[in-house]
């Protein structure tokens, strides 16, 4: 018969840590929708001003800067979103906006990986995005850059590649709703803790990638991010 004694231990995924041989945990992955005025108007949905809302990625599916990710089944137009991720290291619950950036660990650079006809084929039907969002290695993200180190990046390019061609490009003063925003609106309904990731969002110029393909993401002031398409998972 088997027990719960003879399971496996699964270790918390974990990020690199820029500039030490410590490791962040990964408790939760938090992701903002439509947080960039032209990326609304090129998916065609949503008023420019709604207030944020939020869906989660297991903490499983990061994957660091350099791997190779297989093209995913279950999709044939799987695209990539490049973002500006939040690392949340101290706990909070309906945190003010004025004291949102105190919790704050440090800043990296993330890629939203998503299956866009899953994803369009549930909202059609006012179903869950986990689907098209939600699946193995959809969240890579880079080394975890220290506040101390960099501060707290308001502005600068936001960029992402495809085999060396400019796909996507904006400035992160351009969100919406800016990261304090973003931490206070979330925090009404989640407790955040140490190890959260946040997602915040994309710019304008989302599109398909295939196997083969190279994607490098860059966020001026917080680091760069490549990671490369493998064949379609059987």
């Amino acid at each position: 018969m088997n027990t719960l004694s003879a399971l496996p231990v699964v270790p918390a995924p974990t990020l690199a840590i820029a500039g030490s041989a410590e490791r962040f945990p990964v408790r939760r992955i938090y992701c903002v929708g439509r947080n960039y005025v032209e990326h609304i108007r090129e998916m065609k949905e949503g008023e420019e001003r709604d207030p944020p809302f939020f869906f989660q990625k297991p903490s499983d599916a990061v994957v660091p800067g350099g791997a190779t990710i297989p093209y995913p089944p279950d999709t044939d137009d799987f695209q990539f979103e490049i973002e500006l991720v939040v690392a949340i290291g101290t706990r909070g619950r309906n945190i003010a906006k004025t004291a949102a950036l105190g919790h704050v660990f440090g800043y990296a650079v993330g890629i939203d990986l998503t299956r866009r006809d899953q994803q369009r084929d549930m909202r059609s039907k006012m179903l869950p995005w986990e689907r098209g969002k939600a699946f193995d290695a959809s969240a890579p993200c880079g080394p975890i850059h220290l506040v101390s180190a960099i501060g707290h990046p308001a502005s600068g390019a936001i960029t992402l590649a495809v085999n060396g061609t400019e796909k996507q490009r904006g400035d992160i003063a351009e969100m919406i709703w800016n990261v304090p925003e973003i931490i206070a609106n979330l925090s009404t309904s989640y407790a955040l803790a140490p190890g959260d990731l946040i997602m915040t969002g994309t710019p304008a110029g989302v599109g398909p990638v295939l196997p083969g393909d190279r994607i490098h993401g860059r966020v001026e002031g917080v680091g760069e991010l490549t990671i490369t398409i493998g064949p379609r998972e059987s």
